[in-house]
């Protein structure tokens, strides 16, 4: 990643969440049989036509139970000041009609990756982006409400857990960004977007903090990039203490679910945080898939409220009118 961006020279990038498989190409290297991206339009997916079969979509969830023991090891060490902030997640078992394939071509979804028939991504959050000027910004993701509730954006936005678990998460972001540059800033604070899936909309919290990186940034992309891993949204803070207790909680392998994939054009980056996350495991039968999905506890949290958040983002976010 250093050589490519010190050459100039543009290229993708997938990293899962262990940073311990890693994927880099440079673009005109990209065999489209294994490898599709579409990075807020830039893409090497050909054009789709025909008809498209109608979504059918049956998720297996755990039982609230199974869950509320995963969530009860976070919080005893939440409780014990080991952590302030930990992102629990889930594998649920999914039968859906679709291929990975179809999903990909027919999401609609800031950053999207199909890879070689493994797992379809089709992520709405920014991990960070690097400017020809060399700013990084940071647009962290935390806060999650069904749309349709009345008053959806002031519940969300006036609720103190989920208030103090964005305020964590910002505050380490701001301070994995100041370890690389300087000037470093929080440009907006708790904005709200829409997003569609299959099932109705879902109002999404996010921030976005900046900084100015050197001017030699571009030879040194790979190791700016893997110093700011894994991400803090997708993790939690103490950021290396909360790993510790994601791996005692969790009862699976992320893998590439809660990576990051992202592209270089040559002068800029742009690089998302791979939630919203299908896999099909390997021997699965055609149509049985997992879908990794989670969220943010704190001491606040409660568990019948966080399962809830965790099964409303199991869903597929379909293009308008498909």
């Amino acid at each position: 990643m250093n050589r490519y961006g010190a050459e100039g020279r543009p290229f993708l990038f997938l990293v899962d969440y262990a940073m311990r498989a890693c994927v880099v190409e440079p673009l005109e290297r990209i065999d489209p049989a294994r490898l599709l991206y579409d990075m807020a339009g830039r893409t090497n997916a050909p054009a789709t036509s025909g008809t498209a079969r109608k979504l059918e979509w049956e998720p297996r969830f755990c039982p609230q139970a199974e869950y509320d023991r995963a969530f009860d090891k976070v919080m005893f060490h939440l409780l014990a000041g080991n952590s302030y902030l930990t992102n629990l997640t889930c594998a649920t078992p999914v039968e859906c009609n679709l291929s990975l394939r179809e999903i990909f071509d027919r999401t609609d979804a800031g950053y999207k990756i199909w890879f070689d028939d493994r797992f379809a991504c089709f992520s709405p959050e920014t991990f960070v982006r690097i400017g020809p000027d060399g700013v990084i910004s940071s647009f962290p993701m935390k806060g999650t409400i069904d749309a349709g509730l009345p008053a959806a954006e002031q519940r969300i936005l006036e609720d103190p857990k989920e208030a103090a678990e964005h305020a964590t998460i910002v505050d380490l972001i701001r301070n994995d960004l100041s370890r690389m540059a300087d000037r470093v800033r929080v440009e907006r604070y708790r904005y709200t977007d829409r997003i569609e899936t299959h099932s109705g909309e879902l109002l999404q919290v996010s921030s976005e903090i900046s900084g100015q990186l050197p001017d030699d940034w571009r030879q040194r992309i790979g190791s700016i990039l893997f110093e700011l891993l894994p991400a803090g949204s997708v993790t939690g803070a103490p950021k290396p203490r909360t790993l510790e207790i994601i791996a005692e909680a969790e009862t699976y392998e992320r893998g590439y679910y809660t990576g990051v994939c992202g592209l270089f054009d040559g002068e800029r980056l742009d690089s998302g945080v791979m939630i919203r996350f299908l896999e099909r495991l390997p021997g699965a039968a055609p149509g049985d898939y997992v879908f990794k999905s989670g969220g943010g506890i704190t001491f606040r949290s409660n568990r019948t409220a966080e399962y809830e958040e965790m099964k409303k983002k199991v869903y597929v976010p379909l293009r308008r009118n498909d």
